[in-house]
């Protein structure tokens, strides 16, 4: 029984795949030798994906650096124009319109939950919490499921608590007491206010 053979390319010098994978081939298998037709194919995909993969990357580092302008003239450049000209909507000869629209964003910190929590209560906002408590069952114990308060104190069952709040409603919230020249306290909150341009293009 013959053994197959696995080749490790190691140092400094290129791989040039249809030379390397016909030597490969050559020592490996020669007996084989007919087969160097599908060596020279398979060579001439494996350049074709590094050039591929390399273009790739090129691109996605442009696109990268496109979006980071385009996000920079969308939330700086025209809001500061806008603002100077006194302006949140324009119309332009095109038919197309330009808003400048206030976005906002607002979470809380794994390590600010508990305040936070406390924070939303005591301002009479409690109600945005949403508090889950689950309780787990084996098999065949659907039935108990009904009465799952009293198992868990009866029999042992722990169940599992678990408070959140919407990330949308926190950002609703925000928004809300900002209009209303109110706030939310950053040592609970991550709060984010800035601009976003929206172009309606004409049809």
């Amino acid at each position: 029984m013959s053994k197959e053979k696995i080749k490790v390319f190691t140092g400094s010098g290129s791989f040039n795949p249809t030379e390397d994978l016909q030597q490969m081939f050559v020592e490996d298998s020669p007996d084989q030798v007919n087969e160097l037709a599908n060596v020279d194919n398979l060579s001439k995909h494996v350049l074709d994906l590094q050039r591929l993969e390399s273009e790739i990357e090129k691109e996605e580092h442009l696109l990268k650096q496109k979006k980071a302008q385009a996000d920079k003239i969308s939330a700086e450049v025209i809001p500061e124009i806008m603002d100077q000209m006194k302006l949140k909507t324009l119309k332009l000869q095109d038919g197309s319109a330009i808003e400048v629209k206030e976005i906002y964003g607002a979470s809380i910190p794994v390590a600010n939950r508990e305040g936070a929590y406390k924070w939303l209560r005591d301002n009479d906002l409690g109600d945005l919490i949403k508090n889950e408590i689950t309780v787990s069952f084996g098999r065949g114990e659907d039935n108990k499921a009904n009465d799952y308060a009293s198992l868990a104190e009866k029999n042992g069952y722990q169940p599992s608590q678990k408070m959140k709040v919407e990330p949308m409603t926190l950002k609703a919230l925000y928004r809300e007491r900002v209009e209303s020249n109110q706030d939310l306290p950053s040592e609970h909150f991550n709060l984010f206010k800035g601009n976003k341009t929206k172009i309606t293009r004409n049809k």
